[in-house]
C-alpha cells in the first residue's frame, strides 16, 4: 500500500462554482451579445419570479 499515493483529492470549496463558470463561459463565448442579453434577461426574471413566488407562499403560510 502506497502511502503517498494521489489517489484521492482533497477540493476547495470554489472548484464547483469555477468549473460553473468556466463551463458556461466555454458554451456561450462565442454567441452574439443580442443572444446573450437574452439569454441573461430570461435567466433573470425566471429568478425574479421565483423569488416573488416563494415569498407570496411564505406569507401565506404564516397566516
Amino acid at each position: 500500500m502506497n502511502e503517498s499515493g494521489t489517489e484521492q483529492m482533497l477540493a476547495s470549496k470554489w472548484d464547483l462554482p469555477f468549473l460553473a463558470f468556466s463551463l458556461l463561459r466555454v458554451a456561450f463565448g462565442g454567441l452574439p451579445f443580442w443572444v446573450k442579453a437574452i439569454l441573461i434577461g430570461l435567466v433573470g426574471c425566471l429568478g425574479a419570479w421565483t423569488a416573488f413566488t416563494w415569498l407570496r407562499d411564505r406569507g401565506r403560510r404564516v397566516t
